[in-house]
């Protein structure tokens, strides 16, 4: 279920004591407190809810094999029903498709940087010659030879599958890749990877920006559902929070994830899958790219596009769920 994001009389909302219920990694508390911050400003009372979810607990599985991201939610929702919390603050990609009866999303911020990073040591170090003609950074095609890269995604595999393909670079192994944000950086310092694949919102949010060697562009890596914002979950009988919330939300950004989220609920709903798409706005226009791909089977990625005029959620979702639809045509599935 989506909260309206209609325009409110922000100055006539009532101040609220809300309580966040959040995960405790070092990331998952930067987004908290920069919700508190923003509902502060507001003149709400804030305090946080610090949890451990199942999610945070397995890291010896992949994701795809133990439940989906939706592990990452289910216990911030257990508190929410209860009364614990008010709301909970999540990174959009990770919370799943739909929302349990009796949930709804409040509220869509601004996103960060979409697009995903290449961190590597080993490539921060290399020193290529250059052409004046020429000039480049390092990049997976100067990895050594059967270096493994890491990741967790589905996603992030299939994408880069077909990326080692078109460098000529099938000798590259791709190895799971499981724990916060800090946890996956100390693999990676250790030694367990010659690179890592990460969000670069994650990063840039932590101040470690410059650990990224280099930014994959949509054309190169095409991002996650949702990646990069903050979406802000309530019991959807909180009329009182949904106002509180309003100001936080930012149109554009709820218009691209929708869409974006609508291809994944009509792919199936799980935020496991190897599924990319991701949305553009340019004035009224909104645009929508998609890829699949088949983690077992050959690095070619099914893809699709789209691109309406929308001035609404409904709008949106409908461009989501009609461009799905090409891509099954295409042979997703």
């Amino acid at each position: 279920m989506l909260a309206s994001p209609s325009i409110q009389n922000y100055l006539s909302v009532t101040a609220v004591n809300i309580v966040i219920a959040t995960r405790e990694s070092r990331l998952a508390l930067w987004q908290a407190e920069h919700v508190k911050a923003r509902l502060e400003v507001l003149g709400h009372h804030v305090t946080l809810l610090g949890m451990t979810t199942k999610g945070d607990q397995i890291l010896d599985r992949s994701l795809s094999k133990v439940g989906g991201k939706g592990l990452f939610v289910k216990e911030l929702e257990t508190a929410l029903e209860e009364g614990r919390a008010d709301i909970a603050v999540h990174s959009l990609k990770d919370v799943p498709m739909d929302l349990p009866e009796g949930f709804a999303l409040a509220c869509v911020m601004e996103r960060e940087d979409p697009r995903d990073a290449l961190v590597s040591p080993y490539l921060a170090t290399l020193v290529l010659p250059q052409s004046p003609q020429l000039p480049r950074k390092a990049g997976l095609q100067d990895l050594p030879q059967r270096a493994v890269v890491g990741t967790s995604s589905l996603r992030r595999t299939v994408l880069l599958r077909q990326r080692f393909a078109q460098l000529g670079r099938e000798d590259l192994r791709i190895e799971p890749l499981r724990g916060n944000l800090d946890t996956r950086l100390r693999k990676l310092d250790e030694g367990h990877y010659a690179a890592i694949v990460l969000a670069a919102a994650g990063l840039k949010r932590l101040g470690l920006a410059d650990r990224i060697h280099h930014v994959f562009e949509p054309t190169e890596m095409l991002p996650a559902a949702g990646q990069g914002a903050l979406g802000i979950e309530v019991r959807a009988d909180r009329a009182d929070l949904v106002a509180a919330l309003a100001p936080l939300a930012d149109q554009p950004t709820w218009l691209r994830v929708a869409a974006e989220r609508a291809v994944s609920r009509a792919m199936g709903g799980s935020c496991s899958m190897p599924l990319a798409a991701y949305a553009t706005v340019n004035g009224h226009q909104l645009s929508l790219d998609v890829a699949w791909g088949d983690p077992e089977g050959s690095a070619d990625l099914v893809t699709a596009q789209g691109c309406v005029a929308v001035a609404t959620l409904a709008d949106a979702q409908a461009l989501g769920t009609r461009t799905a639809a090409a891509l099954r045509a295409g042979g997703a599935r």
